[in-house]
C-alpha cells in the first residue's frame, strides 16, 4: 500500500492570514470564537478549543482561479499553533465518512476518482488513488457540506 500523508495548510499562508492577509475572496478572515465543537484548524489539523479565537475564511486549495480550484469556508486557530506533522488520521477527522477526489498534476479532477468513503476507509482508498501514476494529491473535504479540510500525497 501507497504511504501517505496529511497536510497541513502551509505556515507562510497561515501566517500571512494571521496578520492582515486577504482569503480567497480578497476579504479580510472574520474573528470568531470557538464553542468548541465543529470548528477544526486547517493548519494544526485539531479542534480549535472552546473559547479560543478562531479565524473563518474562504480557502481555495490550488495555485490559482481555474474551473476546478474549488473554495469554501475553513477555520483556522487566530493565534499561533504548530503544523500537523502527526503520523495516522489527523484528530479533525471525527466524522463518519468523507469526499475524497484524486487531482492530476495540473489540478485538475481526475473524474472517476470522487468517492465518499467511511472514516475507516480513507487511507486505504487515498493510498489506492495515489498508487495511479496520474494522481498527484487527493483532497479530503466534508462529505455533507463540501468543506476542504486536507490534502493527502505519496
Amino acid at each position: 500500500m501507497e504511504k501517505i500523508k496529511f497536510l497541513p495548510l502551509p505556515s507562510d499562508k497561515v501566517n500571512a492570514l494571521r496578520n492582515g492577509g486577504r482569503d480567497a475572496y480578497d476579504c479580510l478572515p472574520e474573528h470568531a470564537v470557538s464553542d468548541g465543537e465543529g470548528n477544526p484548524c486547517r493548519h494544526c489539523l485539531d479542534f480549535i478549543p472552546k473559547g479560543a479565537g478562531m479565524l473563518i475564511l474562504a480557502w481555495r486549495p490550488f495555485d490559482g482561479v481555474q474551473p476546478f480550484a474549488e473554495t469554501g469556508p475553513i477555520f483556522l486557530c487566530a493565534d499561533a499553533c504548530k503544523p500537523w506533522s502527526g503520523a495516522g488520521i489527523p484528530p479533525i477527522l471525527t466524522s463518519p465518512d468523507y469526499l475524497l477526489k484524486g487531482y492530476t498534476a495540473d489540478q485538475r479532477i481526475r473524474y472517476g476518482t470522487g468517492k465518499v468513503v467511511a472514516r475507516s476507509e480513507v487511507a486505504s482508498y487515498a493510498a489506492e488513488l495515489l498508487a495511479r501514476d496520474e494522481i498527484s494529491f487527493v483532497d479530503l473535504r466534508s462529505a455533507r457540506n463540501n468543506c476542504f479540510q486536507t490534502r493527502i500525497v505519496r
